[in-house]
């Protein structure tokens, strides 16, 4: 017979912790895929979401297997973190450029029904997104989120191999599921993208930020960034401490 082993407290402790990451980072990468996705036809649409859900399965996978290595891995999050903010660009523009074509679709609307032609430059509708250019959004923005899922969540989950599979499953699934939804609302209200924007720009800036502060712990530069930088800001001993237990240095 099988003998199943009663989780202990500390990894029951990690698997509530690591569902409250998911909780949050999934959502922000659901909000990033819907942003690229949103752009496309609604056949077109489905297919980017599914096709991104799957590089987001394979990508926290293969991360997961080398989770080790990655923590080893000096200035990761932040280059993660940088990725992040291009993307931001590239969806600022395809929102901006958006906008501009409902605005020109309404101008030539009322053209058509009041017969006044308005004065000013002609207005050009851009051209749809294309599936090429969603679906590079959508890879760029999974190689960042799931960079920071699993640094996030192996954090969490430490020694407890089960808990870190049963938080990245989580993850991927919250995902799915939130994408679909947010892209075709997106779609209808075009101007909750900037709000979805907002968003996943704070988590590119927040992974720019912590890390940065990993970059320093992990160089042994602790006192003088500390002695440099303001009071407010200071690295603790309490999180030098921790990420020296994560990394193993």
């Amino acid at each position: 017979m099988l003998d199943f082993a009663i989780p202990s407290t500390a990894a029951l402790i990690s698997l509530a912790q690591v569902i409250m990451i998911d909780l949050a980072l999934a959502g922000d990468n659901a909000v990033a895929v819907g942003l690229a996705a949103a752009g496309l036809p609604a056949a077109q649409r489905r297919k980017a979401i599914l096709y991104g859900l799957i590089a987001a399965v394979v990508l926290r996978v293969g991360l997961a297997v080398v989770t080790v290595q990655l923590l080893q891995m000096i200035g990761l999050l932040l280059a993660g973190g940088i990725l992040l903010l291009w993307v931001c660009w590239k969806m600022w523009r395809d929102l901006r450029e958006g906008h501009v074509a409902e605005a020109a679709e309404a101008a030539e609307a009322l053209e058509d029904a009041t017969g006044v032609e308005f004065d000013g430059e002609p207005t050009t509708i851009p051209h749809t997104k294309t599936m090429r250019q969603a679906m590079i959004q959508i890879l760029l923005a999974d190689v960042a989120m799931s960079l920071d899922n699993v640094l996030a969540v192996a954090g969490a989950a430490r020694e407890h191999v089960w808990v870190l599979v049963v938080g990245l499953l989580l993850s991927i699934a919250l995902m799915g599921l939130a994408a679909t939804w947010i892209a075709s609302l997106l779609q209808r209200y075009r101007w909750l993208g900037f709000a979805g924007l907002a968003i996943v720009f704070y988590v590119a800036l927040h992974m720019i930020w912590q890390g940065h502060r990993s970059v320093v712990i992990d160089l042994g530069h602790t006192p003088a960034y500390n002695t440099t930088a303001p009071d407010v800001v200071d690295i603790s001993p309490q999180e030098e401490k921790s990420r020296q237990a994560l990394t193993g240095r």
